[in-house]
């Protein structure tokens, strides 16, 4: 025969969508052109093809027009994933293959001159749209990426260290097949820092408690050395295990980052902290082609932006409607690419430029800020990423008689335990939805409140001139702080404590 036919897939942000790659032998003028929007990362695979194969021992069609096409058409293209089934074409197209056999097959993988496979990017992106378009086909890849993506159940994934081993497999006379992949053995957790090594601070440790049960984010504002970082990178020993599906999802975007998936972070809440000079394309992803940013790689854990009001203004506004919708779509003139982004926010920041408001007076790290540099520091912040912050919690500072005379509070694994059941009661409530995500119907159906909650909360409402978001991000902590007290109803106690969450930054 002198077509062959070999099923691939591309990566379009999380979708990983079908290819089909077209190899055609023609007599004519020798040529090797190939088309179908490739970029020049595909293009390049002639190079690499043709030095593995001959390498390897088989024929090149140099006295033949080669034509390769990568369909859709209209679909683009890039890296060397497309490098294997392009060579395993060039063999089919040639008569040497068992077309049956590779019916069935789908793959990817980077060749090398010496015909070795590399890793591809987004294996497990890959596994999981094989899995989901149930073709029943078996998906081939690097022995890396193999293992990558045999931890998603009910595919059969083949890894294959070398170009003549896939070869191997597909001759007519074959009698073995490679071997299945393994998923790559768990990786013993690192351990997480405790929560008991916070001293004092019992209303922002109970912040950071609620915060957990019903994934809310959180603002920690308070003077430097004040336990504003210590508490946050507590967070995720707080936090309820992840589902596996959770955990797959994590995954599939880690491995589309240029650092790639590690085994060591698998079924553990991504903690992202990027450092203030990041750029809004680092946080909400982009590049061509897009990648996912912070915001993505945080999806199911938590981001933490140490310094909030240093980073720049157009980066935190790029913050504002993942916030709300728990996704980003990364729009270019060609393309769009859509990342899911349904993180934890939690932020630290200065009360003040020099940070030290709220500290005592007359000390030598008193603050000695004006009201418009106070002001000018905190309008940093706009209203509407304000607004979408769940929680606004002060984190005073402390004498140093009353931080040596601090008891250590209750450690992690006693916080988390109440963490999960809460968040076990509102999963038995409305599904798999934290609370900070309820919103419409779904908000009023699950969080009643009783005659005389609902009073103070309109009247704390009207009096503090809250916008309708606000008023039903207090709803959302109050129905976290009733579930963490075991309350089918959210009472005037749940509804006050969700108020003072709710509190303007301190100034002069």
């Amino acid at each position: 025969m002198s077509l062959a036919v070999v099923f691939s897939r591309a990566l379009d942000g999380l979708r990983a969508p079908e290819v089909r790659v077209e190899v055609h032998l023609a007599n004519g003028l020798p040529s090797f052109t190939l088309v179908g929007l490739a970029d020049t990362e595909v293009k390049e695979a002639r190079e690499r093809v043709r030095a593995a194969l001959q390498q390897c021992g088989y024929d090149f069609p140099h006295n033949r027009r080669v034509t390769v096409n990568l369909a859709p058409a209209d679909l683009p293209k890039e890296s060397g994933r497309f490098d294997l089934p392009i060579a395993v074409g060039l063999l089919a197209a040639q008569g040497l293959l068992d077309e049956a056999r590779l019916a069935r097959l789908e793959l990817a993988g980077e060749l090398s001159l010496a015909g070795e496979l590399r890793p591809v990017r987004g294996a497990l992106a890959l596994a999981l749209a094989a899995q989901r378009d149930g073709e029943g086909r078996t998906l081939v890849l690097p022995a890396d990426s193999a293992a990558e993506a045999a931890l998603v159940d009910g595919l059969d994934v083949r890894a294959a260290r070398h170009l003549s081993e896939v070869v191997a497999a597909l001759l007519p006379q074959a009698a073995e097949a490679l071997p299945a992949a393994q998923p790559r053995a768990p990786v013993p957790p690192a351990a997480v820092p405790d929560l008991a090594e916070v001293r004092g601070q019992a209303a922002a440790r109970r912040a950071l408690e609620i915060a957990a049960a019903g994934g809310h984010s959180l603002l920690l504002v308070g003077p430097p050395g004040t336990g504003k970082s210590m508490l946050a990178q507590r967070l995720p020993g707080l936090l309820p295990p992840m589902t596996r599906a959770e955990a797959l999802e994590s995954a599939a975007l880690q491995g589309l980052a240029a650092s790639g998936f590690d085994a060591a972070g698998w079924r553990q809440r991504p903690w992202r902290a990027p450092h203030h000079s990041a750029s809004s394309a680092a946080l909400v992803g982009g590049g061509s082609p897009p990648r996912p940013g912070e915001i993505s790689l945080a999806h199911g854990g938590v981001l933490f932006l140490d310094e909030l009001p240093e980073f720049p203004r157009s980066a935190l506004e790029a913050l504002r409607e993942p916030l709300e919708n728990g996704h980003i779509t990364i729009s270019r003139a060609a393309r769009q690419a859509r990342f899911p982004a349904r993180f934890q926010l939690v932020a630290a920041m200065n009360p003040c430029p020099c940070g030290w408001l709220g500290t005592p007076d007359g000390g030598p790290m008193a603050c000695r800020c004006t009201p418009e540099a106070v002001a000018r520091y905190q309008r940093r912040l706009s209203g509407p990423l304000l607004d979408r912050i769940d929680m606004q919690v002060e984190v005073p500072a402390l004498t140093p008689a009353e931080l040596l005379a601090a008891a250590p509070g209750e450690p992690s694994a006693v916080v988390a335990e109440r963490v999960a059941a809460a968040a076990a009661r509102a999963h038995a409530r409305q599904g798999e939805l934290p609370n900070a995500w309820l919103a419409g119907p779904r908000l009023q159906s699950h969080a009643p409140l009783a005659p005389a909650a609902r009073t103070l909360l309109e009247s704390a409402a009207s009096r503090l001139g809250w916008s309708g978001r606000g008023l039903h991000r207090v709803l959302r902590v109050a129905r976290t702080i009733a579930d963490l007290a075991d309350q089918a109803q959210i009472d005037v106690p749940a509804v006050a404590e969700a108020i003072q969450y709710r509190r303007a930054l301190p100034d002069t």
